[in-house]
């Protein structure tokens, strides 16, 4: 059975990696698809692991010869989804899931029908601030733009298919993980097993 797309989307500061580590970690066939970018590492962060970066002549090369599902310029930087490391994951079965922001989501409800979309949202706009200061990442002048950002990245969320509120992490991860198991037992994902199933029964 081939795997299913799931594309997940949240404002900055809402969760969204750390509930996507541990539902990885508990749950191997499930995967991420590691993007390209052109920011430069964090602390912490490996190349071919959390992103796979690259310089801006490359990303735009990669984008003139057609290599990226979607694409997007985020605060100055880029970020992309490969096509051929999406179709090498879904063929081996598995669940992928792709980390994007909501420019991204909308790239791939156009050309990937159908992927699954999920926004994480937090449990409130005082809640999400509060985060973003804490993570200390960032320099106060970006904490405000992303702050700035954050309800028109929320008000994307009505054109996504689930809606998530990351009030509690281990709440929020049985939801994700509730949502990409459903998927799998809809009929049209059951199908070449059902098409065996009666084959088998016919053969006997």
């Amino acid at each position: 059975m081939q795997g299913n797309i799931f594309v997940i989307s949240a404002a900055s500061g809402t969760g969204k990696t750390t509930l996507i580590a541990r539902l990885l970690q508990h749950h191997s066939d499930i995967r991420v698809s590691v993007s390209h970018t052109t920011r430069a590492p964090r602390r912490g962060e490996e190349n071919g692991k959390h992103y796979h970066f690259v310089s801006v002549p490359e990303f735009e090369r990669m984008i003139e010869e057609g290599q990226f599902v979607e694409y997007a310029k985020v605060y100055g930087n880029y970020y992309g989804t490969s096509t051929q490391s999406l179709e090498s994951l879904t063929r081996q079965g598995v669940d992928v899931i792709l980390e994007i922001d909501t420019q991204g989501a909308e790239q791939i409800r156009r050309l990937l029908p159908q992927a699954y979309s999920i926004f994480i949202a937090p449990p409130s706009l005082a809640t999400l601030e509060q985060r973003l200061r804490q993570r200390a990442a960032d320099a106060p002048q970006v904490i405000a733009v992303r702050l700035a950002e954050a309800r028109n990245e929320i008000e994307q969320a009505r054109l996504f298919d689930y809606l998530v509120v990351n009030d509690d992490l281990t709440a929020a991860e049985a939801a994700l993980l509730h949502i990409i198991k459903s998927q799998r037992c809809r009929l049209e994902n059951q199908t070449p097993f059902l098409n065996e199933l009666l084959g088998s029964s016919d053969n006997a």
